[in-house]
């Protein structure tokens, strides 16, 4: 089922890439592309002014929260955005670090790593690069040398969470930090009932709160904090599921 699992990923997301998001993943709100991506995005935390300073074409309305908000990235600091899509809080995190600093966007859909090229080189951000990589078993950056990792409704869409959260560990320096958004629910799906296109919206894939904050601690991080948790999709069950939408920081 694993397999089958990141296929349906890779799929998803490359037609969102290719569409714009004319079909929607973990995006709170109606289908739809143009201004109405940028007020699902400032539903879920964005600020509607930064927003206007990256390539429009970076934004897809794919998240579920607006991690970069509480990451307190600074100038010359290097971050790693892991899920980074066509590249929208990569651009927002290379106008915080500047020119001094280096923000590395991690994806495993070429059609998404396309995209996200062509936006940097278009809004020309030269302190951005988009590297291909699969989260949960090799993330493509050095040991120990990241200050900040960001991540906005990805984690939830692999296997094994754990593993994951060990490559970010992996690579942060020591005293770095994770900051990530992600969904969880009130009850996880059994193995045997998943479902791979709900897997690929975010949902089967959705632990509960206690066991997702249990994989980030066994991956070795502390301080494990969340700092915003609000309910999804205003509210509505999914297949009979409650989903809320976290914020979680981490330390190394």
């Amino acid at each position: 089922m694993t397999d089958t699992i990141k296929e349906k990923v890779k799929e998803r997301y490359a037609k969102i890439a290719l569409t714009g998001n004319s079909d929607c993943c973990c995006m709170p709100g109606e289908c739809s592309t143009g201004d109405s991506l940028i007020d699902a995005s400032k539903i879920i935390g964005y600020d509607q002014e930064e927003l206007k300073s990256i390539p429009g074409a970076a934004i897809l309305g794919v998240g579920c929260g607006a991690p970069i908000k509480f990451a307190n990235l600074k100038d010359g600091e290097t971050v790693v955005d892991l899920g980074s899509g066509a590249g929208i809080d990569a651009f927002l995190s290379a106008n915080k670090v500047s020119k001094s600093g280096k923000v590395i966007g991690i994806d495993m859909t070429d059609e998404m790593l396309y995209t996200a090229r062509k936006n940097a080189k278009e809004g020309n951000y030269t302190n951005v690069e988009f590297r291909k990589g699969d989260i949960e078993n090799n993330i493509p950056v050095d040991n120990d040398t990241v200050d900040a990792v960001i991540s906005n409704c990805v984690i939830n869409l692999t296997s094994n969470k754990t593993d994951a959260f060990r490559e970010v560990h992996r690579i942060l320096k020591q005293g770095g930090r994770m900051v990530i958004s992600d969904l969880v629910t009130d009850r996880e799906i059994e193995q045997g009932q998943v479902n791979a296109d709900q897997w690929c919206s975010c949902i089967d894939g959705a632990l509960t709160k206690e066991n997702y904050i249990q994989s980030i601690k066994k991956a070795g991080f502390e301080n494990v904090d969340v700092l915003e948790e609000r309910t999804y999709m205003e509210g509505e069950k999914v297949n009979g599921r409650k989903i809320s939408s976290l914020v979680i920081r981490a330390i190394k």
